[in-house]
């Protein structure tokens, strides 16, 4: 079974979610600039910018053998990993993720400390990756990069500030199709779920000495997710309340409530 979210309505958004729709735009524009520069440009631009956990930990940054220099000091990887996408359905996937949750998690966090909370969780997800690379023996020069590590923490946050929004969703079951709108915390806990038994699997299988090199990075994922979970918790406990709804531009799409006609 699959889960695959399309639209939310967890209530009329605040402000315009800027900061979340450029970081979309910067995902997207990164990822053109690669296909319209062609296979060996980005080949070489993925080897020189993606994260690679051994040379984080040796503290320099390994020759590609390409002419694209890499970035000085190697740490900068950390972040520009973030913005990087091996395909259309990494790609695809991770902005649709973002395009869902991330506008009420910046509006209820503020554009500043949107932007911050989304960068941070990306990092706390690359720590957690990178200690999971060497307990479970994979191969630490093994290039890591995408967003979902940063995105799994926005998912996070929604479920702490909206944990009973509907969010409308695609199902697969088998070769059965549906739509079905479902409360956030079964769609984001089915998410984390997944990602917490796939993760369980990798340590087995490592404990039992088959040794999987590459992949999904299921413990990026499972990090930026409790490291927004744990963010927003703070936040709702000891930040300010939310502020009242005022409609300071044309909500799209509209919520149900405020629909002509709604009661």
């Amino acid at each position: 079974m699959a889960l695959i979210p399309i639209t939310d309505d967890p209530g009329p958004r605040r402000t315009f979610p800027f900061v979340n729709y450029a970081l979309i735009l910067i995902n997207v524009g990164v990822f053109v600039f690669e296909l319209v520069k062609g296979t060996a440009f980005t080949d070489c631009f993925t080897a020189a910018y993606s994260l690679v956990p051994g040379a984080i930990v040796q503290g320099h940054t390994v020759a590609t053998g390409c002419a694209i220099a890499e970035p000085m000091p190697v740490y900068l990887t950390l972040f520009t990993a973030m913005f990087l996408h091996a395909g259309f359905l990494h790609i695809g996937g991770n902005m649709l993720y973002l395009w869902v949750f991330g506008d009420n998690v910046e509006d209820r966090l503020g554009h500043f400390w949107y932007l911050i909370f989304y960068l941070f969780c990306g990092l706390v997800a690359s720590g957690v990756q990178i200690a999971a690379t060497y307990f479970t023996k994979e191969d630490p020069f093994v290039l890591n990069l995408g967003a979902s590590g940063a995105i799994a923490g926005v998912l996070g946050a929604y479920l702490v500030f909206y944990p009973g929004s509907k969010v409308r969703t695609i199902v697969f079951i088998g070769i059965f199709i549906t739509f079905l709108r479902l409360a956030a915390f079964i769609v984001i806990g089915f998410f984390i779920l997944l990602q917490v038994v796939e993760a369980f699997i990798l340590v087995q299988n490592s404990l039992n000495g088959q040794i999987q090199n590459g992949g999904v990075a299921f413990f990026a994922h499972i990090g930026g997710f409790f490291a927004g979970l744990v963010i927003a918790f703070l936040v709702k406990i000891f930040g300010k309340p939310p502020r009242q709804f005022q409609a300071t531009y044309p909500n799209w799409p509209t919520h149900p409530n405020l629909r002509q006609g709604a009661a």
